[in-house]
């Protein structure tokens, strides 16, 4: 879901009306000095006179109460009482929160150093993904948003859909993958109903090195929260699934041309790349966990084998996420949060960019 972006001037809180409509980017005086404010143990300046300083253009969403600054090619986003800050597309943690003090957003004087060298860097800095992603083998990602049309998926008490939720993740991962160069395809990109055997036949039509399926999760037990992360199980007969892809596909690896002779040998070399895969999903899936847990700081309740059909019929590293339980009445406020879905796709990509980095020789198959 998208919110809609406005100016601070109009609609902020009634308090602070008359502050903003005097202040602004483009109007506050360029002081020789901001003015300092001691909150929480530490130093703090107001952020719109910084803005006018550097010629900053920003904006506020009053729905999550994000701003939003940008300049040239760099943009951060802040949350007013929040200590994450996203730079350049990297979250990042404070020790101290952005806070509202006397009608006016002001930042911990750290973070307005550390931004300040940003806004006045040459535009052809880039973010780290940017840096990374053309020195690793990741070129192009299968993004399953689960459910959709007529299957919804887990439903919260607040009605919140998990087909709603699967997408719109699916979407900002996505877009970031994009952003870095690296191509995505979607098994559904709009609120329609994909059968299981149609998502596994468009990842392994798609020549993807990865498959990624995004779902949330449910349980009975309201108390059970946390960001899990699946694998194929061990018990899922690789013998089976060799011969299942022997009849349909042929491995594109060079100088494996000899196993396309018969099809016992290349049943044999299937067997063997779907137990790397399984390998590699294992590392994928435990580098996104590492980094949701270290960005969001949240439950992190394993990384866990499982006979899922998507997973079992992709001929690719392929995990399938769990972004939280809808049955859990925090997490499914903070789900219905863009900005927390925002930080969702933005660590899992960089758990994919962490995973390519550790294991770049990848294979790619038909």
């Amino acid at each position: 879901m998208t919110q809609n972006k406005i100016s601070f001037l109009p609609v902020f809180l009634s308090s602070c009306i008359l502050v903003f409509l005097l202040s602004g980017c483009a109007t506050v005086p360029k002081p020789g000095a901001l003015p300092t404010y001691g909150l929480n143990g530490t130093t703090y300046v107001p952020l719109l006179g910084f803005c006018a300083e550097r010629s900053i253009r920003w904006d506020y969403d009053t729905f999550t109460q994000i701003v939003n600054l940008k300049r040239g090619v760099h943009e951060v986003n802040l949350r007013i009482g929040d200590t994450s800050v996203i730079i350049d597309g990297q979250l990042q943690q404070l020790r101290h929160p952005v806070e509202m003090h006397e009608g006016q957003v002001v930042i911990p004087l750290k973070l307005k150093d550390q931004i300040s060298g940003l806004f006045v860097q040459s535009s052809s800095s880039a973010p780290l993904a940017k840096a990374l992603l053309p020195q690793i083998s990741i070129k192009k990602v299968v993004i399953d948003p689960g459910h959709g049309g007529k299957d919804p998926g887990a439903i919260g008490r607040t009605g919140l859909r998990e087909k709603d939720v699967n997408l719109d993740i699916a979407y900002r991962l996505a877009k970031l993958l994009r952003d870095d160069g690296v191509a995505v395809v979607m098994t559904r990109s709009t609120d329609t109903f994909i059968s299981l055997e149609r998502r596994v036949e468009i990842a392994n039509n798609s020549g993807a090195d990865l498959f990624i399926s995004v779902h949330a999760n449910a349980s009975r037990t309201r108390s059970l929260n946390g960001f899990e992360a699946y694998y194929v199980s061990t018990k899922s007969s690789d013998v089976n699934r060799a011969a299942a892809a022997a009849d349909k596909a042929r491995p594109n690896l060079d100088g494996g041309a000899f196993a396309y002779t018969t099809k016992p040998l290349m049943a044999t070399l299937w067997d063997m790349l779907l137990t790397f895969n399984r390998g590699e999903s294992i590392q994928l899936a435990r580098q996104i966990c590492k980094t949701i847990g270290k960005d969001l700081e949240t439950k992190i309740l394993g990384v866990k084998g499982a006979n899922f059909y998507v997973l079992k019929g992709a001929r690719m590293p392929a995990v399938l996420l769990e972004a939280g339980f809808l049955s859990h009445a925090q997490e499914e406020r903070m789900l219905k949060n863009s900005y927390y879905r925002q930080q969702i796709a933005e660590s899992i990509e960089r758990g994919i960019i962490r995973y390519a980095q550790d294991y770049t020789v990848m294979l790619t198959y038909n």
